[in-house]
């Protein structure tokens, strides 16, 4: 038998290296295939998100898992912090998602900002001084890192940053057209879910005094009435009326009812935590939901509000100065038995901070009345 002369072997030398090629590109074919499946069900589903949290939540735990990343953060630009407002009123926890980060100005972002510059993916190593804002909790190991600016209408509202503990995984040498893709379908609905909680914000606050509507309280205070009975903590409501409102539309006009509904609803803004909650519940009647205050803590703040509108008079858009006194009535929740519906709960709450407020009328005006 004839052993295979030098080019027989040379040939099938070739053939394995071939076939071993072969495998090699069907293997990586196979996984990129995989990999545009994870990231299409990925548009797919951000492209579905029907709230912000929902949609920024998916982008931090799906987007590491389906791109090996070691950490995705997403850089918002919030000049006046309306979104952060807004969300916050919403409900959103940003303590559940820390890398979450909001900015004033777009130059915080590190991108070229030269008019003439169209804005492009940054890629390359990891420079703590240098990108610490964008990964404000780095993991240990970040080595490179790519900031992919977020556009809409020729807009930056912000940009998505991706890091890796493989130093190779961005380098400036790297195309950038797939990263770009990913960030023009995340600026697409970041805008789209962020417009709709917006309007959904609309639809839920007073146009006059940017307080909240009845239709919010009502959900709102089933929540946390909710939210009470399972933490145990305590929960107040308080019911303010402008007293004689009628008497000070009859005297300057209700433009200046207008101006003193406003400022009302400022001071006592300013007396209220940002886990408190005020909605202008009808005419010139609010009610304030405090999270974890007992009926005394309620009554100290509701004294204080009371001290605040009844201090200094209210600078009307005419030029004149109007004295103006609310009543309060103040009332703590006591049902904390399960079996009870929250609704009902709910309703016997305000009522029971309504009979109080009605006992302060009653008793001259301006002052503070608890339940009993």
């Amino acid at each position: 038998m004839h052993e295979p002369s030098v080019s027989s072997r040379e040939l099938m030398a070739e053939n394995e290296t071939l076939r071993a090629r072969m495998a090699y590109l069907l293997e990586q074919a196979e996984r990129n295939h995989a990999i545009m499946c994870r990231h299409q069900a990925f548009d797919l589903q951000i492209v579905g998100a029907s709230s912000f949290p929902d949609l920024v939540g998916t982008i931090f735990t799906t987007l590491p898992v389906i791109s090996d990343l070691d950490i995705v953060t997403l850089s918002l630009i919030d000049q006046n912090a309306d979104i952060y407002t807004v969300m916050h009123r919403l409900g959103v926890d940003f303590e559940t998602l820390p890398n979450l980060i909001f900015c004033e100005h777009a130059v915080e972002l590190g991108f070229d900002m030269a008019p003439e510059s169209p804005l492009r993916p940054i890629l390359g190593a990891y420079a703590p001084g240098q990108h610490r804002a964008m990964f404000p909790q780095p993991p240990a190991n970040l080595r490179s890192v790519a900031l992919v600016p977020l556009m809409r209408n020729k807009r930056l509202i912000g940009s998505l940053n991706l890091g890796s503990a493989d130093a190779s995984r961005f380098t400036p040498a790297l195309g950038t057209d797939f990263v770009e893709h990913m960030g023009s379908i995340i600026a697409i609905c970041l805008e789209n879910v962020i417009s709709n909680e917006m309007l959904k914000y609309i639809g839920l606050t007073d146009s006059l005094t940017g307080a909240y509507n009845r239709r919010y309280m009502d959900r709102r205070l089933a929540e946390e009435i909710a939210r009470a009975r399972r933490q145990g903590y305590r929960l107040s409501c308080m019911y303010i009326d402008i007293d004689h409102f009628k008497r000070v539309n009859d005297t300057v006009g209700h433009q200046g009812g207008d101006d003193v509904l406003r400022e009302v609803c400022t001071r006592i803004k300013a007396e209220l935590r940002m886990s408190d909650t005020l909605c202008r519940f009808g005419g010139e009647e609010f009610v304030v939901v405090l999270i974890d205050a007992d009926l005394e803590n309620a009554s100290i703040v509701a004294n204080r509000i009371r001290t605040s509108v009844a201090g200094l008079p209210v600078d009307l858009s005419t030029g004149e100065q109007v004295a103006v006194t609310v009543s309060i009535g103040v009332a703590a929740l006591t049902d904390f038995e399960r079996d009870h519906a929250i609704e009902g709960v709910a309703q016997e709450l305000i009522a029971s901070a309504d009979a109080a407020l009605y006992q302060a009328k009653a008793a001259g005006r301006n002052q503070v009345v608890t339940a009993v």
